[in-house]
């Protein structure tokens, strides 16, 4: 179980303050795989850096229940640009308390990069950039993985392979993910939250995020807020 209590984030902005989290109390049960929707810039990835605790909120709390989350994939801080693609597998394995062989063969052998995983990562593509994340990130079983967009990245039999393997993860782990992509949510998840105006609202059924998010997106209500 996830909670938040009270969160609030904004940022500063040369016209003020750009409200992303207005106070939000909402609790993401276990057992349920949650998708993200809102408009660009609404704060989604924001509110995925805010869960993984890669950044602070400006007051509340964020309480995890004592869950082991992943590192939020699509966040460019995962990987170390000037370390290759098996130096930073290899540093992921020590953080986590992995066998550091064992993971570096899955990787390697889930991404298919070839030479390039031993290369620095700062010459990869972003396709290759994703495979790296996403192979990282399912070598290690967690409770919660977090995805911001990686798995639309890449080409239609990486994907087909990222759908697979995570269906086998998520018989023992849930899923929050960002992504624009209905198709690729509605694979992964069974429940849904509208971010807007600085809100979260959850829903107990996906269908019902998307019609919600989609109605506030042809009414133009869907929109950020500034505080100065």
């Amino acid at each position: 179980m996830i909670v938040l209590d009270r969160v609030h984030k904004a940022y500063r902005m040369p016209e003020g303050h750009r409200v992303v989290l207005r106070d939000v109390s909402v609790t993401i049960p276990e057992g349920r795989s949650l998708g993200v929707l809102g408009a660009n810039g609404a704060g989604k990835s924001t509110l995925i850096r805010l869960i993984a605790g890669t950044e602070p909120p400006d007051t509340g709390r964020i309480l995890r229940g004592g869950r082991i989350l992943s590192f939020p994939l699509g966040f460019g801080g995962t990987l170390h640009p000037k370390l290759s693609g098996r130096e930073n597998v290899v540093f992921l394995a020590r953080l986590y308390g992995i066998d550091e062989y064992d993971m570096a063969a899955y990787v390697a052998d889930f991404t298919e990069l070839g030479a390039y995983f031993r290369m620095p990562v700062e010459t990869y593509s972003a396709g290759m950039r994703a495979r790296l994340a996403f192979g990282a990130c399912l070598a290690i079983q967690f409770d919660v993985y977090l995805i911001d967009e990686v798995t639309s990245v890449g080409d239609a039999r990486f994907r087909a392979r990222c759908l697979q393997a995570f269906r086998q993860r998520m018989e023992r782990a849930d899923v929050i993910m960002v992504t624009h992509d209905f198709e690729t949510m509605r694979a992964y998840c069974d429940a849904g939250a509208v971010l807007a105006d600085g809100r979260l609202t959850l829903f107990d059924d996906l269908e019902d995020a998307i019609d919600h998010h989609a109605a506030l997106m042809r009414s133009g209500t869907d929109r950020l807020e500034d505080a100065a």
